[in-house]
């Protein structure tokens, strides 16, 4: 992986990281979304540097002992380099330092590269939303990570 930093997301980040959320999401996050979410102390958000540009971002809301990961990122460009393996794993030993015993998040089932690094990571499928994602409508799995005590 080229020279990679990750390292939390901090409000200088959020122009950018809102900039690709535009052109990767459908119904995107906004600014104020993104201001709101690092500024809470429960939640993480990292993002992945490459020089000075953002090249990727994701983050995580910590709730009764459990993470909720969300806003996972990474540019078209910079896409099969292993960050969003790296953001993510990250994230986890993070969550798993701040006493959290599992982890959960929601993909677009027709998203096989995303479930596929989900799944690297030790997440597995609990079941299906249907309809879940709008524009375009589409069903959206849900995986769960444990941490073994």
């Amino acid at each position: 992986m080229e020279n990679i930093i990750i390292r939390r997301m901090e409000a200088k980040d959020i122009t950018a990281v809102t900039s690709m959320e535009e052109k990767i999401f459908s119904l995107p996050w906004k600014w104020k979304d993104f201001e709101d979410s690092i500024g809470r102390i429960d939640n993480v958000y990292l993002v992945a540097e490459m020089g000075s540009r953002i090249v990727g971002y994701c983050g995580m809301w910590a709730v009764a002992g459990e993470g909720q990961i969300n806003n996972v990122a990474v540019e078209e460009n910079s896409r099969h380099k292993g960050i969003a393996y790296t953001m993510l794993n990250k994230l986890l030993k993070i969550g798993i330092d701040q006493g959290l015993t599992a982890f959960t998040l929601e993909v677009r089932v027709s998203n096989r590269s995303a479930i596929s690094v989900y799944q690297k990571l030790g997440f597995h499928s609990e079941g299906v939303r249907k309809n879940f994602y709008e524009a375009p409508i589409e069903d959206g799995m849900i995986m769960w990570l444990y941490v073994k005590q």
